[in-house]
């Protein structure tokens, strides 16, 4: 019987053994460094434990697994240029290091790959399994384009619907079409993926939310971000969108000034008082309620799938890894 240290110790070998630089080198180069930064390749992880939940066959899904983490850093690598991000995990990003043209390129490079490592995994399910993983690009690249807007936009033109709806898209569908292209590899019939991919979204939407919790008040040390980044930026994020709900009318004319400053405000000052205001409102309790919710959707999801207990174990045990981040 596999668990969730089983799958992740697996992918870290595929990625491991797998070559990712061709000719001509200064394409291919940007490409192999992005996949070798790590990161939690809880994608590939989770494709992998769906297909053993249904009795896959593990070599079945390999290249499915370099498909869907090729395709998540496709997506961040295009991110960070698009953001300016100087750090990925800690090292330069690709556009830091090659420029602009070489990120944009290498990117859309990884975008193909990903789509031959599905080609070349055989499925007669296969028709399925493409276009699970095209609608759910499509559906990432919404979600970067609503969060994109949100950046134009102020506090109050955003509402909490608005950004579940983004970060559903964004974020949780990645997990659950991941989830689902390993059961569906495995054969699993349709009202189990269905249930199989609701787990995933909700999964998602609480991974998102503990992030924007976490950066309020997450430890750097232990998490590796500083505290505020978020309130620095503006972001239209959990934490001030619940804000806008529920407090004072004064508290809410205060937080859309403070969101709408820009190079006028000492940064670790307004970091200071969003934060004093949000202990106020008594927002971390609201937020750890929201994952808390979240969490026991997926596990209701993940509860009515029809297979065998020990069969969830490694699914259930990476729900509570995810679970513990926010504590």
């Amino acid at each position: 019987m596999n668990n969730i240290k089983y799958y992740l110790d697996r992918v870290a070998e595929i990625f491991a053994e797998e070559q990712f630089v061709f000719e001509p080198h200064e394409l291919y180069e940007p490409i192999d460094y992005t996949l070798r930064l790590g990161g939690k390749r809880i994608r590939p992880t989770l494709l992998l434990a769906a297909n053993g939940l249904f009795g896959g066959n593990e070599e079945q899904v390999r290249d499915a697994a370099l498909g869907i983490e090729t395709f998540h850093n496709f997506t961040l690598l295009h991110d960070d240029l698009m953001d300016r991000s100087p750090l990925r995990r800690g090292q330069p990003t690709v556009y830091t290091k090659w420029g602009d043209n070489a990120a944009i390129l290498s990117g859309d490079t990884m975008f193909a790959l990903a789509w031959r490592y599905f080609l070349r995994q055989p499925s007669p399910r296969l028709q399925e399994i493409l276009q699970c993983f095209n609608e759910t690009a499509i559906e990432v690249c919404e979600g970067q384009q609503k969060d994109m807007n949100f950046e134009n936009m102020t506090l109050d033109q955003v509402s909490l619907a608005d950004y579940m709806d983004m970060i559903r898209q964004k974020t949780a569908v990645l997990l659950a079409g991941a989830l689902k292209i390993g059961a569906l590899y495995a054969g699993a019939p349709q009202s189990e993926t269905t249930k199989l991919y609701d787990f995933g979204i909700h999964t998602g939407l609480a991974f998102q939310i503990q992030d924007d919790l976490l950066d309020g008040y997450g430890d750097t040390a232990v998490f590796g971000k500083k505290t505020g980044q978020d309130i620095r930026d503006n972001k239209k994020s959990y934490l001030p969108l619940a804000a806008l709900k529920l407090g004072s009318a004064e508290q809410k004319k205060e937080l859309a000034a403070l969101f709408s400053a820009k190079d006028n405000m000492d940064e670790d000052k307004k970091v200071r008082r969003v934060l004093e205001l949000y202990n106020t409102i008594g927002l971390r309790a609201t937020l750890e309620k929201a994952i808390d919710e979240e969490f026991r959707k997926a596990k209701e999801k993940l509860d009515a799938i029809n297979v065998a207990e020990t069969l969830k174990k490694p699914l259930r045990e990476m729900m509570e890894t995810l679970n513990g981040r926010k504590k």
